[in-house]
């Protein structure tokens, strides 16, 4: 038997110490969608992720990396970090993405602009909040999407300071109480912001449990590269983001 090659490319730049990121896409991607990665750097591994690490992240010099990753003729390029570019504001992550574009030649998605895209799509406006992040980038990230026109009304910090191998370690389980520790009956949507926690195995039971949509980086990203695509039929299994068609 012979198998089909998939025929439209995904190409990605993420954090080096990112090990979730590839395996979300993996999953979610749909038939003929392939997923090339790059990995970028502009932060120390070995300090916490705070907003000060992040924002270095954010203006770290993409050129190398996009050369290597513009090898695999990515229709798409996604930018997966979500709090490099919170750390920055809205009109830095519109900037990226042009520049990305424009470099590249191909379309551009965000992790940060990707989650205000699938509110907007969802056509809600009261979140609730969570992520591993330390405080400090939670609060930079709250005012990232009100500029963006969504009010957060809840809200979880973890207890304790995650560094990078920690944040990615968060077990599904540990993703599902965050979410419900987020939220509260005046958020019509929750947000669980981070490339690198593991929130999209546990989509669709967070929200058959709370009785409404949840929205994660990973997933957001994916809902916008296949409308960048022009696929629109519906993927199973992660949530109502990718539930709905999208074009």
């Amino acid at each position: 038997m012979t198998l089909a090659r998939r025929s439209r490319r995904l190409g990605v730049l993420v954090p080096f110490t990112n090990t979730n990121l590839e395996p979300d896409l993996a999953l979610m991607a749909p038939e003929g969608v392939s997923i090339h990665v790059c990995r970028m750097g502009g932060y120390d591994a070995d300090e916490i992720p705070d907003e000060t690490q992040m924002h270095s992240l954010g203006a770290a010099d993409l050129e190398e990396p996009l050369r290597l990753l513009m090898g695999a003729k990515p229709d798409v390029v996604l930018y997966g970090c979500t709090s490099a570019t919170l750390t920055h504001g809205p009109a830095f992550d519109r900037d990226l993405a042009v520049r990305i574009k424009d470099t590249s030649g191909a379309a551009t998605v965000t992790a940060a602009g990707a989650l205000a895209a699938a509110l907007a799509a969802l056509r809600v406006s009261r979140i609730g909040f969570a992520s591993p992040y330390v405080p400090a980038i939670n609060d930079q990230a709250i005012g990232f999407l009100a500029e963006m026109g969504f009010e957060t009304v809840s809200r979880f910090d973890v207890a304790e300071t995650l560094d990078n191998e920690g944040q990615g370690a968060l077990s599904p389980d540990a993703v599902m109480d965050l979410a419900r520790e987020a939220n509260c009956p005046e958020a019509e949507a929750l947000v669980l912001s981070c490339t690198d926690m593991r929130s999209v195995e546990r989509l669709a039971r967070i929200e058959g449990e709370l009785g409404k949509p949840v929205i994660c980086s990973n997933q957001a990203m994916m809902f916008e590269a296949l409308r960048a695509l022009g696929i629109g039929a519906p993927v199973h299994g992660f949530g109502r983001l990718l539930e709905r068609n999208r074009l």
